[in-house]
């Protein structure tokens, strides 16, 4: 497997914004759907938005819907997650993943994973 490398976390206020990247590293290949989930302590991993190399076509978990919006930069093997009018329920470590499968309006994650970066968000 491979790490991805992740940036962009940080504490912000309520309503503000954070953009967080995911580089797949060096030489390697990788399928090019990815995917961002997030983690809030005592709850499950959770998926927050998706993304397919082919269209591309995305999704989004309802209690982002609006405000988060993914992208990728294929020529920098790269995705984006901007995150808007960020609330504190979204705190959490948040994890890239790519290399999984983009079907039915979700997002299925490989085993290849960012380290995580955590956003805290104070009301």
């Amino acid at each position: 497997q491979v790490q991805l490398e992740e940036s962009g976390g940080g504490l912000v206020q309520a309503g503000g914004s954070l953009r967080l990247s995911c580089a797949v590293p060096g030489r390697t290949f990788l399928t090019p759907d990815m995917g961002w989930f997030r983690q809030a302590p005592g709850k499950e991993r959770e998926l927050v938005a998706g993304i397919s190399w082919s269209g591309p076509m995305t999704s989004y978990s309802d209690s982002v819907k609006g405000r988060f919006a993914i992208s990728r930069d294929d020529a920098k093997k790269t995705a984006y997650l901007q995150m808007n009018s960020l609330k504190p329920e979204d705190t959490a470590v948040y994890y890239c993943n790519a290399g999984g499968l983009y079907r039915d309006n979700t997002y299925i994650p490989s085993d290849h994973w960012g380290q995580g970066t955590q956003v805290t968000v104070s009301s």
